[in-house]
């Protein structure tokens, strides 16, 4: 096997494969890009590969019939979709939707070979069902923000998060209500909220953190 086309070796959490289920999955798999904006899967579309993210990042959300939208999670470099790894298992549709948030490559492994691989080796069951496992405690503790959480915590820890270390961070009302599942009203109210602290300053479509301390610390972290 050509090394250099051997994509499975920049993924750390597939380093347990044994050298034939390697082969295998490099035999199966196809190649996949798409440009940020793409809908990589919608609710009631069928489920028909096993998706390994190389690079980029998708966001996996939810549509309420009321309109309402959340963030359930986001894909990333070495990742899978759990919500597309129980679509397989089951036989089912998609109930959520996955959208590129940026350029991504990755690797499609047919419904078939998913089924191969999960039936004759252990060592790829394992990479799937961590996978599988360290997700469904990130929706865990998403339910329990949600249902438990106060918006203030959350909506500080959305934009310490989203700001990546910097002073500044690019995201629309509407943006942080998507992300939180709340309302842009809410949203609205609490960062003006900050603002008066002199927390935050708004701009348009501009968030600047002056106090990127006291969100911290009103976030828990």
């Amino acid at each position: 096997m050509n090394e250099s086309a051997d994509w499975t070796r920049s993924i750390p959490a597939l380093n347990g494969l044994d050298e034939a289920t390697r082969k295998r999955l490099v035999a199966l798999s196809q190649p996949v890009t798409a440009p940020a904006g793409t809908r990589l899967f919608g609710e009631g579309s069928p489920c028909q590969s096993y998706l390994i993210v190389l690079s980029g990042q998708v966001r996996v959300q939810k549509v309420g019939e009321n309109g309402r939208e959340i963030v359930l999670y986001r894909v990333e470099a070495g990742e899978t979709c759990v919500v597309t790894t129980a679509c397989l298992m089951s036989q089912t549709d998609y109930d959520a939707e996955g959208i590129a948030e940026t350029v991504i490559t990755a690797r499609a492994l047919p419904m078939s070979g998913f089924k191969e691989l999960l039936a004759q080796s252990a060592p790829f069951r394992d990479f799937v069902f961590r996978a599988y496992a360290t997700r469904i405690s990130t929706l865990l503790m998403l339910i329990e923000e949600v249902a438990f959480g106060r918006i203030e915590q959350r909506l500080a820890a959305c934009l310490i998060g989203r700001a990546h270390g910097k002073a500044e961070l690019e995201a629309t009302h509407q943006d942080l209500a998507f992300e939180l599942g709340t309302a842009r009203e809410v949203i609205s109210r609490q960062l003006k909220e900050f603002e008066r602290r002199g927390w935050v300053k708004l701009g348009r479509g501009q968030i600047a953190l002056v106090k990127p301390s006291a969100l911290e610390s009103l976030a828990g972290k």
